[in-house]
């Protein structure tokens, strides 16, 4: 099942995506609404199965008559892996890692597919990074890598747009990985028995203005899903809900010569296989006196 996250001059809802790119919806308002997604998923399999089965005889949506929102707007924990494909580690100027570079995202770092990323005027070093996305659907803590998939509910796309000069002005990367309006995440959330396990070997692509700037297999990954969540469940609970963002491939703007960094204007496409794509323009953050005095 293909769920995503709108919202209409009606209100918010709840939508499935079906063959020939038609989209089922039922709006939060409606007596019908099956239940916004981060209830489902911690419901589990069948309130999923359920409400596709709903959703699916609810009104034609437009896809671009709403605004397309994350999956999910507030994960209790966005867990994010730097480093996790071999050449990327290689350009970034680092030793490809023996265990995971693990850093987190909050919430109000999200946009949804069609939105703008925000260029802040603090910087012009604003790059690209497409990943795949594995949401996490049953809680656990030392998980067994053989039981890891099994807390997988679904997965998604995510742009994890980096301020460069601010990510290495520490040794730490948050702030570098946490300006507003920099965290590109959906439309599409794909329930796990319609991709293979661990969404292994599928085409994740980054194109910037209909440029290929990044080309990769999700095989690549130094730690695949299963591997990431037995070992991040050693020290953290994993709840549903969470999001894990599995890392990027090479061909990030900063290593290349000249370096590429998205400026106003720009269109950053990252198309993963059987999952979708997820389109925004980036605009430049004009700073108000409004929102200086907030």
């Amino acid at each position: 099942m293909r769920f995503a996250v709108y919202k209409s001059p009606r209100g918010p809802g709840l939508a499935i995506a079906l063959p020939a790119g038609e989209f089922r919806g039922i709006d939060e308002s409606d007596a019908m609404f099956p239940g916004r997604l981060e209830e489902l998923i911690a419901e589990g399999t069948q309130a999923l199965q359920a409400a596709g089965e709903r959703l699916a005889s609810g009104r034609r949506i437009d896809p671009q008559a709403v605004e397309w929102l994350p999956p999910l707007s507030a994960p209790g924990k966005i867990i994010c892996v730097g480093l996790n494909y071999v050449d990327h580690s290689i350009e970034s100027g680092f030793v490809p890692p023996n265990y995971p570079t693990l850093f987190a995202r909050f919430s109000t770092s999200l946009i949804g597919h069609g939105a703008a990323i925000r260029r802040p005027e603090a910087s012009i070093q604003l790059d690209y990074e497409g990943e795949m996305v594995a949401i996490i659907g049953k809680a656990g803590r030392h998980i067994a890598p053989g039981k890891a998939l099994s807390h997988v509910a679904g997965y998604s796309i995510f742009n994890d747009a980096s301020i460069r000069d601010f990510q290495t002005k520490s040794p730490q990367w948050t702030v570098g990985k946490n300006f507003d309006g920099t965290g590109s995440f959906g439309p599409i959330f794909v329930t796990s028995d319609e991709l293979p396990p661990g969404g292994k070997g599928l085409r994740i692509q980054t194109r910037l203005n209909g440029q290929v700037v990044q080309n990769a297999s999700t095989s690549d990954m130094i730690f695949d899903v299963a591997s990431l969540i037995s070992i991040i469940s050693e020290a953290i609970t994993l709840e549903p809900g969470d999001i894990l963002v599995t890392g990027t491939p090479s061909g990030v703007g900063m290593a290349r010569k000249p370096q590429l960094f998205m400026k106003h204007g720009d269109v950053c496409e990252v198309e993963l296989e059987d999952v979708g794509i997820l389109s925004n323009v980036v605009a430049d953050d004009v700073i108000t006196a409004q929102a200086v005095n907030q």
